[in-house]
């Protein structure tokens, strides 16, 4: 621990600088700076349930569990690292935050003295770092204040746990620092417990239980139906670089190949993961030949389409906080990452709708649920791009009820893990009264 104090010491400036030079483009980088050395001021609330969610993915996997704790009268603090991740969270959780039920701010940098600050600052009741963000500071901070720290939504993928295992086992040491974790499955706990974490509960998986945006999905029967019923439509969601020339190339073997057979080509929307490949993304389809229409440029503000699609081979997904209109949009999904190394993006969002997956062979990222929906029929892995294409081919098969079936299994993490906070809270409540 001296080691990593000494580091943030050295580091502090360079990370100043890195959200002075995002600041130039996003301003939010440079506002509420105080927050992050763990000045809030003094009128703020006490006694919340408190959830760091470091970015845009953790609070929308997390909403379903937050929405369920207002409900039930709960005062909620939420903090984050990124920009991406507060606006999302004023955007869910507008009125809720203007009453005083919900408090949204920056994490403290990962230094002692900062988590210090913010722990006395708010005094929660439980702290839940969501996904797999483990920060020695915050931990260690919450053990020496005596506040329950607790993994949430936790997991250990197989490939970060055979890195962590070997040599002096920092990180499983910083790990084992936590009071305990709420994970997605049972594999997951026999990880944690592996290693040597105390009070593991398996709770399931949050993102089965973050709310569908019924307006987008409207949108999408809408946008659909002019299209006719002839024609299908296939999503290709986070798509990211590496494999850009890959679906570049299905892309344009799917239409020659349905234009052979004297068939209607499919319509094609994809979505690249990262806002900056938009423009890359779309010069690339224009300059093979596609016919290429920009949802900024071809959607109105709720969606609906002013000249019809009929025409267009690829619609560029080029917004953010849409997905589920897009992947609504089709029959099928193609989930990216899968075909390079780093590893497949989530499955989830696709099968709430009903659409059954196809991503690339590495699927380690999503190791849970990808081997329990393939199992389920619901999900598939190809090896290649030949591969994808063989698959894209087949005539489509009607899998609602399996999926619908599997979603019903899997659902309920968030009323699971409320029951887990109860039960460590009135634990802390009876161990350390206030």
């Amino acid at each position: 621990m001296i080691f990593y104090r000494v580091l943030w010491i050295v580091l502090l400036p360079v990370v100043l600088g890195y959200l002075w030079h995002r600041g130039r483009k996003d301003p939010d980088y440079r506002a509420h700076l105080a927050e992050r050395f763990g000045f809030y001021g003094r009128d703020v609330p006490k006694g919340a349930i408190w959830l760091h969610a470091v970015s845009l993915g953790e609070i929308r996997s997390a909403t379903g569990l937050i929405r369920a704790l207002l409900v039930r009268g709960d005062r909620v603090l939420l903090t984050h690292f990124t920009p991406a991740g507060r606006r999302e969270s004023a955007r869910l959780f507008g009125p809720e935050i203007a009453s005083g039920q919900v408090t949204v701010v920056w994490v403290p940098f990962d230094m002692a003295w900062c988590h210090r600050r913010f722990l006395k600052s708010f005094r929660p009741r439980i702290g839940l770092t969501l996904e797999v963000e483990i920060w020695p500071a915050m931990i260690f901070a919450a053990r020496a204040a005596g506040m329950p720290l607790y993994l949430c939504n936790g997991i250990y993928g197989i490939r970060s746990l055979a890195r962590d295992s070997a040599g002096l086992r920092l990180r499983q040491r910083v790990i084992c620092g936590l009071a305990g974790a709420f994970v997605k499955s049972r594999l997951q706990a026999e990880r944690f417990a592996s290693i040597g974490l105390d009070n593991v509960v398996v709770t399931g998986e949050l993102r089965f239980d973050q709310p569908v945006p019924a307006q987008q999905v409207r949108a999408a029967e809408r946008l659909r139906a002019t299209l006719g019923a002839g024609r299908e439509v296939i999503t290709i969601a986070s798509g990211v670089q590496l494999e850009e020339e890959l679906f570049l190339g299905l892309i344009t073997q799917c239409r020659e190949a349905a234009v052979s057979d004297a068939m209607l080509p499919p319509l094609f929307v994809y979505v690249p993961r990262a806002p900056e490949r938009f423009g890359a993304v779309a010069a690339q389809l224009l300059g093979a030949g596609l016919n290429l229409a920009r949802r900024s440029e071809v959607l109105a503000a709720d969606l609906s389409a002013p000249t019809p699609l009929g025409q267009v081979d690829v619609l560029l997904g080029d917004s953010l906080g849409e997905m589920f209109f897009y992947l609504a949009l089709g029959n099928r999904v193609v989930v990216g990452g899968g075909f390079n190394p780093r590893g497949a993006h989530n499955i989830i969002e696709p099968l709430m709708l009903g659409r059954p997956v196809l991503t690339g062979p590495y699927v380690w990222t999503i190791e849970y649920p990808f081997a329990e929906a393939e199992m389920a029929g619901i999900a598939r892995s190809v090896p290649d791009a030949a591969a994808l294409l063989a698959a894209l081919r087949e005539p489509p098969v009607d899998l609602s009820d399996r999926i619908s079936a599997f979603l019903t299994e899997h659902s309920g993490a968030s009323v699971r893990t409320m029951q887990a906070i109860d039960r460590v809270m009135a634990t802390a409540q009876s161990t350390h009264p206030r």
